[in-house]
C-alpha cells in the first residue's frame, strides 16, 4: 500500500501522460517490492523544465530531464536489495519514458513505523496483527 509521489520535468516537445508514468511506477513496485497495485496510490506532477534546476543551469538549457520520486512503504518489509533494485529500476524506466536524464534525478524510499502509517482508517500494523488472529493457529504434534 505505497504512496507514491513523483515530479517530473523533461525538455522534450512530446511530454509522456501521466498515467503512462503511473503505471510503470506501479508495475516496479509491485514486481521489485511485492507492493499490491491494488493498494497503491500514484500522484504524479509535471513542472516546466525552465523551472528546475540542477547545479545553478536549468533543465531546459541542459537538454536533460529529471524527476523526483517518494515512495512510503513498512520499515522491513523489503530488504536492501529489494531497494536498491528499484531504485534503479526507476532510474532506467524514466530515462526511456522521459528522455536523457540529469543524473540529479532522485528516488527516495521512506521505510516508516507500521504504527505511523496506514490507509483505510487503519495501520499497517493493525492490519498485521489482524491477520495474525485470523490465521489458523499451527499446533505441534
Amino acid at each position: 500500500m505505497p504512496l507514491i509521489t513523483i515530479t517530473t520535468a523533461s525538455p522534450g516537445r512530446q511530454i509522456p501522460t501521466k498515467a503512462r508514468i503511473a503505471a510503470e511506477i506501479s508495475r516496479l513496485s509491485s514486481s521489485l517490492l511485492h507492493k499490491d497495485p491494488k493498494v497503491t496510490a500514484v500522484i504524479v506532477t509535471s513542472v516546466d523544465s525552465e523551472d528546475w534546476f540542477c547545479g545553478g543551469r536549468s533543465l531546459a538549457d541542459a537538454g536533460l530531464a529529471s524527476f523526483w520520486l517518494d515512495i512510503h512503504i513498512v520499515d522491513g518489509s523489503n530488504t536492501k536489495d529489494e531497494k536498491a533494485a528499484f531504485i534503479a529500476a526507476t532510474f532506467e524506466a524514466m530515462g526511456k519514458i522521459l528522455g536523457p536524464l540529469h543524473e540529479e534525478s532522485y528516488v527516495h524510499v521512506h521505510d516508516v513505523r507500521d504504527d505511523a502509517y496506514g490507509y483505510g482508517g487503519l495501520t499497517q500494523g493493525q492490519r498485521y496483527i489482524a491477520r495474525k488472529l485470523s490465521a489458523p493457529v499451527a499446533t505441534a504434534a
